[in-house]
């Protein structure tokens, strides 16, 4: 495993609730002791191509609204760039103090530099394992940002694995 698998990610994708994943991979660090933050998303019932209703701090709990409550003309993503921009920006704070960073996914708002984007690249700029997801329609930016990352199932095991891997490199 190389440094730059220190970047890992799930290929989200039907019947997989890769959220959960997240949260519980963020639950088990932090009960280990460990300094696990970043945004997962948890949805409201939203109909259309972009269900998330909020992002939740790791850290503190806190709920970022990333819904509009009507997508933009043309479209039919609720996603806002302003919920989401503010959940980034609030996590920058945060990340030199991590031992691990999960965000919520790398999607089209990461693929054109909006969204989490400042806190994705203030991440990877800090050297810290980071763990996300994307979907099957922007891999190919994703791959473009992070062509080393390496590929993680959906599942506990797997992401076991990495962790793993990842602690033994840095010792």
């Amino acid at each position: 495993m190389t440094a730059s698998s220190s970047i890992a990610y799930i290929a989200n994708q039907e019947g997989l609730d890769s959220q959960a994943l997240l949260s519980a991979a963020a639950a088990q660090w932090r009960a280990a002791g460990l300094k696990a933050v970043g945004v997962v998303a948890e949805n409201n019932d939203v109909e259309g191509a972009c269900s998330a209703g909020f992002l939740r701090d790791l850290a503190s709990g806190e709920r970022f609204s990333i819904q509009l409550d009507a997508p933009p003309a043309g479209t039919t993503c609720h996603l806002d760039t302003a919920g989401m921009e503010g959940a980034g920006m609030g996590l920058l704070a945060q990340i030199p103090d991590a031992d691990v960073i999960i965000f919520s996914k790398f999607g089209k708002m990461e693929a054109a530099r909006q969204g989490l984007w400042a806190a994705f690249a203030a991440a990877v700029a800090a050297g810290k394992p980071l763990l996300t997801t994307v979907s099957p329609r922007h891999m190919q930016a994703w791959n473009a940002y992070a062509p080393a990352a390496l590929r993680l199932e959906g599942e506990p095991a797997a992401i076991a694995q990495w962790w793993h891997a990842v602690r033994a490199a840095a010792a």
